[in-house]
């Protein structure tokens, strides 16, 4: 697997309410050589987007979370001149999760269970 060269590792962000979940998405994005942060809801995700300098390269997003769901989040991502060019993968567990990622304009999906060599490659893809 190839890793990325620069001193410092790009970063993911992981927004998902499932705890067990957040854990091995980070396991696998750490494995693949990449920092991984995470957040339980869209609410805690802008705050910690909005607190550190440095951009994940990627935001992995689940739909369905309370507090703020991936919906809210996402129209306040994009809203944030700041934070509307960070890519999302929306991960989901929702039978119409191709028109969920289209509405989001989301780079991508990946339904749960998450297929993890799919995982891997668009963090490599977007991060490497």
């Amino acid at each position: 697997m190839t890793h990325p060269v620069s001193a410092t590792p790009s970063r993911v962000l992981i927004v998902d309410d499932d705890a067990a979940l957040r854990a091995l998405l980070t396991e696998l994005i750490e494995d693949s050589g990449f920092v991984a942060f995470d957040a339980i809801d869209g609410q805690e995700a802008l705050q910690v987007l909005r607190q550190q300098g440095e951009r994940p390269c990627l935001i992995l997003l689940d739909l369905m979370m309370p507090v703020m769901n991936g919906w809210e989040f996402r129209q306040a991502q994009l809203a944030d001149p700041g934070l509307a060019p960070i890519p999302v993968v929306v991960i989901s567990a929702r039978s119409d999760l191709t028109a969920s990622a289209q509405t989001l304009a989301a780079q991508a999906y990946l339904s749960k269970p998450v297929d993890i060599v799919q995982l891997q490659q668009l963090v490599l893809q977007h991060c490497a």
